[in-house]
């Protein structure tokens, strides 16, 4: 007999047929499992063979012929349900019934029945509403319990993964994808579910997992726990995308990205070897045009000493003891004009030559007196005095003399321009030790026209030039602002309203990182 003890209902059922058979397939299941406290006791024909005795004997319910026994106390029956249309029947257990019994006739339980019936219908479509929505998505969806058993999956999941639902509902999941026995409590394996109830939040992650061909998949994860009253999770929402495709298509787009950012890289570096020596070609320009006049003389020194010798030979006198001192005289005169002008024209060949950035060591005093010694005549003719001011002993820096010079040979040639502008002037060069911040200082400060504050921040834009069409294409100072940054060191310029401009050049004795700063301006 049924445990009785715990029910607060005990229903029996008269009338034993296909509604008592349908009746008692949808209400008799796990009934302590699902909170249920009306448990149906009995079923009661006058045919033992009735559809639902038969199904009632293989529940191991109660089993009578006679509905009279329904009211022997023993059974503790509370509720009589009468699925038989005959009226006599309700008539006479309404007549015979202890008052205890109370009693459902068939027209009311039909009533309720066909309620349930209509909401069973609704339930059971909408169920396959969802399924279809679920199976139709392409995301692998799984519900699983707090226990970690797999109670539901969809279709993508299984087409995907090569499994059939019968060998993954009731699994574990960590069966599944982990193939492990044991919970996923290893800290390594990051379990979602235990982040889910650890964090009491939905989790996000990515996954990566071998296939059931053993291929490498990339599995995009997000977990959402479903809630119960009293707080706990009922059940996990696992959602899970396969996302190896589109990280294969990342990757192939960071390449690709990489490549042309290589690519731009080596275009950026040969447009900027162009740049140099396109400046390095219009300051060399300049150069060939100042210094003729400065071969021109000694040229033509050792063209008449030549021409005088040559005279005396003539005469017939060179055994004259007083020509033959004139005759070491001269030959040493032409000897000292000959190496000036090997001096001038190796400089120019040195500074002409394609630059490279091969760091060495460097003397700074020594670049800029050679620089100015290639700039003696252009400084001359522009009617600049030069003062220079170099710290003694100036540690020497690690850079590239040939660009160095380039960036000395602009900032000069622009204040020869400048002074030249004002009818002559003073262009003053200062090297500074600077142990502190470990770099070495030279400042130009010229007396020329004063750069306008509109156009300071602008001076060092490449083609930005406020000289003459055909003057200059606004290359110099651009060039010098790179080459000083390549070197890790700064360069600024300072006007001072009727004194002129102070250009600043600060490298340091090692290399180090560079960065900007908002206004684009060089920090070592």
């Amino acid at each position: 007999m049924p445990d009785k003890k715990n029910s607060i209902v005990n229903i029996a059922l008269v009338g034993g047929g296909g509604l008592c058979k349908e009746v008692l397939k949808k209400t008799t299941f796990n009934l302590a499992h699902e909170d249920v406290s009306a448990p149906v006791l009995a079923v009661v024909d006058p045919d033992p063979g009735a559809p639902g005795m038969v199904l009632a004997e293989e529940f191991g319910l109660l089993t009578f012929t006679d509905y009279h026994e329904l009211f022997d106390p023993r059974y503790n029956i509370h509720l009589i349900i009468i699925l038989s249309p005959e009226e006599d029947i309700l008539e006479d257990i309404l007549a015979t019934r202890p008052s205890r019994i109370r009693i459902m006739a068939y027209n009311v339980f039909e009533v309720f029945w066909k309620a349930l019936h209509a909401e069973e219908r609704k339930l059971r479509k909408r169920n396959e509403e969802i399924e279809t929505i679920l199976n139709a998505i392409q995301d692998f969806i799984m519900v699983i319990s707090p226990d970690m058993d797999i109670v539901e999956v969809n279709d993508a999941y299984l087409e995907k993964m090569g499994y059939s639902r019968e060998k993954v509902i009731g699994r574990k999941c960590h069966e599944i994808y982990q193939q492990i026995v044991y919970p996923c409590d290893n800290p390594e394996i990051e379990c979602p579910l235990n982040e889910v109830i650890r964090n009491k939040r939905p989790c996000r992650q990515v996954r990566t997992r071998v296939g059931h061909e053993g291929e490498l998949l990339h599995i995009e994860v997000s977990v959402y726990p479903v809630w119960e009253k009293d707080g706990k999770i009922s059940k996990f929402i696992h959602i899970s995308r396969d996302i190896t495709q589109q990280k294969m298509e990342e990757e192939e787009i960071t390449r690709r990205l990489e490549h042309m950012v290589e690519e731009r890289t080596r275009q950026l570096k040969e447009t900027h070897d162009k740049l140099l020596h396109q400046d390095k070609m219009s300051s060399l320009g300049k150069l060939s045009a100042s210094v003729v006049h400065e071969i021109n003389n000694p040229i033509a020194g050792i063209l008449n000493l030549t021409m005088l010798i040559k005279r005396i030979l003539e005469e017939g006198s060179v055994e004259q003891e007083n020509n033959l001192e004139k005759f070491h005289y001269y030959l040493d005169l032409m000897e000292t004009e000959t190496r000036r002008i090997s001096r001038i024209v190796t400089n120019l060949l040195t500074f002409s030559r394609e630059s490279n950035l091969e760091f060495k060591n460097v003397d700074i005093n020594r670049l800029i007196e050679k620089t100015l010694f290639l700039n003696a005549n252009l400084l001359k003719l522009n009617g600049v005095k030069v003062e220079k001011h170099f710290y003694p002993d100036l540690p020497e820096i690690i850079g590239s003399e040939d660009q160095l010079q380039q960036v000395f040979m602009n900032i000069i040639s622009n204040a020869a321009e400048t002074i030249e502008a004002t009818g002559g002037g003073v262009l003053s060069i200062e090297t500074r030790h600077l142990p502190k911040s470990g770099k070495i200082a030279a400042i130009f400060k010229d007396t020329g026209i004063v750069i306008p504050k509109e156009n300071v921040s602008k001076i060092f834009e490449p083609f930005f030039t406020t000289k003459k069409e055909g003057k200059g294409v606004g290359l110099g100072l651009s060039v010098a602002y790179g080459i000083v940054r390549d070197h890790g060191g700064t360069i600024y310029v300072e006007p001072e309203e009727g004194k002129g401009n102070s250009f600043t050049v600060k490298l340091p004795l090692e290399q180090k990182p560079v960065t900007l700063d908002q206004h684009g301006g060089l920090h070592g």
